[in-house]
């Protein structure tokens, strides 16, 4: 094994045990979604410069002014909230088609969805739930800045930075807001749906639309939600392995010791496999979240939180990969419409 990679594999190592370490041991609320930050993180970035550490940052502050811009009485003009809503889900989608502001765009989608949903509750939970999420995303930042301090990544790792003409730009960022506006369509009648009905478990559903349809923004969109869907049963499946293990010594040092085992097999994959990284990295976030929301509940149903999981995210595919499918044959069709020369009359 190279150097390098040897390298990547202890930083990820490290910094994913050492958050879980701090969030399981304090247990906030939210905690156990930092792990799951830095993990994403770690794959994610791979230079930690000062472009990186900048978007981090304002996606904390963006966490922030959302939940308190809910406390401070936009709860009571429910329409004027779905409508910022919208525009904020319009300007995550823009910008998650960045692969440098990816993981601002998916903290702002999850903070307007969430926060706002709660305020509609009580506006101090939403408050509260802003704090929680600011201080493991914040957390995750310090342990992803100290990890590529102790393990500073290696020249051979900055990408190639491909510049683009002016024309270029333009009609990048055009195919940009098309894409955005194309994944707002699907997922925004279920976002109004879930906030004028108030369905029980609607924040988990949401927050499914909202990860998903970012990846409607990409290529292959349809496949995505696919692919979403199988490393989540798989790694919910694992998921409840891990718990069963934990039931039998229920003893933190041996949460710890297990945990480090999965992280470690993953990182092998991950970074050994390359071509497969996004799968792996999809089976350990699903099995780091559902895995770090039980142990983090009181009440210990590692099967319902497992099946509820999979059942909304089967209802969200199916009905995004339905109506993904309908627009973008629509859209081929119209294509060959427009492209389709009209027919010549012979005299």
């Amino acid at each position: 094994m190279h150097t390098e990679q040897s390298q990547k594999i202890l930083r990820y190592v490290v910094g994913v045990m050492l958050s879980l370490i701090i969030a399981y041991g304090l247990n906030w609320p939210l905690a156990y979604v930092m792990p799951v930050f830095v993990a994403k993180l770690l794959v994610d970035k791979p230079i930690a410069d000062k472009r990186v550490m900048t978007e981090l940052g304002l996606s904390m502050v963006a966490t922030v002014l959302i939940a308190l811009m809910v406390t401070n009485g936009l709860v009571q003009y429910p329409l004027i909230m779905l409508v910022l809503i919208g525009l904020m889900m319009l300007w995550a989608y823009f910008l998650f088609q960045n692969p440098n502001w990816n993981f601002f765009a998916t903290m702002l989608m999850i903070a307007a969805l969430l926060l706002p949903y709660l305020g509609l509750m009580q506006p101090v939970i939403a408050l509260e739930a802003g704090k929680a999420l600011m201080l493991a995303g914040g957390g995750a930042v310090a342990v992803y800045g100290i990890m590529h301090w102790l393990f500073p990544a290696q020249g051979g790792e900055i990408p190639n930075v491909v510049t683009k003409s002016a024309q270029e730009e333009r009609q990048a960022q055009q195919v940009r807001l098309q894409e955005s506006y194309k994944a707002l369509l699907i997922s925004f009648p279920v976002i109004a749906f879930c906030y004028f009905c108030q369905l029980t478990g609607a924040i988990l559903t949401m927050i499914f639309i909202g990860i998903l349809s970012l990846q409607l923004t990409a290529a292959k969109s349809v496949k995505l939600s696919l692919f979403l869907l199988v490393t989540n049963i798989v790694g919910g499946l694992l998921a409840i392995m891990a718990y069963e293990l934990l039931v039998t010594a229920p003893w933190f040092p041996f949460l710890v010791a297990m945990m480090a085992c999965f992280t470690l097999i993953f990182a092998v994959k991950i970074f050994c496999q390359p071509e497969k990284a996004p799968i792996y990295a999809s089976i350990f976030s699903a099995l780091l979240v559902i895995f770090g929301a039980v142990v983090a509940s009181d009440s210990k149903l590692i099967d319902m939180n497992f099946y509820t999981r999979i059942w909304q995210l089967i209802l969200t595919s199916g009905y995004m990969i339905v109506v993904a499918t309908f627009i973008e044959k629509w859209q081929s069709a119209s294509c060959t419409g427009a492209k389709q020369p009209a027919p010549v009359l012979l005299t």
